[in-house]
């Protein structure tokens, strides 16, 4: 077997495709416990994964922004070169990743065989296998030349002690401790993806009246829309509490390590959820579980409903299709308190 010192994994899609990539890197760190793995994620997402096993350093690539060129893209892979990576892969599939890994001269450079110009950017390069697997599964596919079989190892989110620390210090000056508490995040990079505003003002004041701690969080560009939900739910008091502005990405993550249970539609906070063992209830609309971006493990639930027209994409349009968005519609709020009372300890 090959001994590799230095490996390079690139993954700098979505939150959710970075986190599914933690399998990976676990059986990349069992197989060659001496190498220095790093990790490429977008910017912004670095502190995520500082606090992971195995993972020697985490950079952030900027392709929203300064990297956005392609230019930039083949000067960080000349800058790579020098650093003596001998393990190059790369779970994203865009034309900026592939130049990035060609342009790294890395010896062994690991890519999907798709699209075309991945076959000119790696000198390895397997089938993705979408409509077989799953996409733990499909980016395991990336470790079959190195001789790494499945199963994955499980999906594992370990973050930094310190904003472990920090979660808890919030939890007592809060007094949030031996409450139970109910995280629900409402928003969505992709606006069909998104429950109804009222259903989930529903959830929360059914909660606070069960004497269930509710936190509602969302990111900066969400705060209107958690406004706007809590005020449908009554406002804010002893037991629902708006947070959606307030943390980083990185402390949102601790903060949902210590819920009880979680409310999410199809996105990143899901994965934040369920990767660190929290009980889960995602609501999926446009998008279908059988994509394989699931949460997974016994205490995920996945709610959805049949439709002709579903899935609609692979990431969910900005607007329903047909105009009706029945697939989130259909979704009642009765439905959701039968999935969550369970994990609550709550009776129906």
């Amino acid at each position: 077997m090959h001994e590799y010192r230095k490996i390079g994994v690139w993954q700098t899609a979505f939150i959710g495709d970075a986190v599914l990539t933690l399998p990976l890197l676990a059986a990349l760190h069992q197989r060659h416990p001496e190498a220095e793995i790093h990790l490429w994620v977008r910017a912004g997402l670095e502190p995520l994964f500082a606090g992971q096993p195995g993972v020697h350093a985490v950079h952030g690539f900027d392709k929203r922004g300064t990297d956005r060129s392609l230019f930039s893209a083949m000067r960080l892979g000349r800058q790579i070169r020098a650093q003596g990576f001998d393990l190059w892969i790369s779970a994203h599939r865009s034309l900026r990743s592939a130049l990035v890994a060609r342009s790294t001269g890395i010896a062994t450079r690991i890519g999907y065989d798709t699209p075309w110009f991945n076959r000119m950017a790696y000198t390895t390069t397997v089938s993705r296998r979408f409509d077989q697997l799953e996409e733990i599964e499909r980016l395991h596919q990336l470790l079959a030349p190195l001789g790494i079989s499945l199963p994955a190892p499980q999906a594992r989110l370990t973050l930094p002690q310190a904003e472990q620390d920090r979660a808890e210090k919030f939890w007592h000056e809060n007094g949030l401790v031996g409450d139970r508490v109910l995280g629900v995040h409402p928003g969505s990079t992709w606006p069909t993806k998104c429950w109804l505003p009222e259903y989930f003002a529903k959830i929360i004041r059914k909660a606070a009246n069960h004497g269930i701690t509710v936190l509602v969080f969302g990111g900066p560009e969400e705060t209107r829309l958690v406004a706007d939900i809590i005020e449908k739910a009554g406002g804010t008091g002893r037991y629902v509490h708006n947070l959606a502005g307030r943390l980083s990405l990185v402390e949102l993550a601790a903060a949902i390590g210590r819920l009880d249970a979680c409310l999410t539609n199809d996105s990143g906070p899901m994965h934040l959820a369920w990767t660190q063992g929290v009980p889960l209830v995602s609501l999926f609309g446009p998008t279908v579980r059988k994509l394989g971006f699931f949460p997974r493990g016994e205490d995920s639930t996945v709610l959805e409903v049949e439709l002709g027209c579903r899935p609609c994409g692979l990431h969910g349009p900005k607007r329903c299709p047909k105009r009706h968005h029945k697939c989130m519609k259909a979704i009642t709020p009765d439905m959701v308190w039968d999935a969550l009372a369970p994990l609550l300890d709550e009776e129906l």
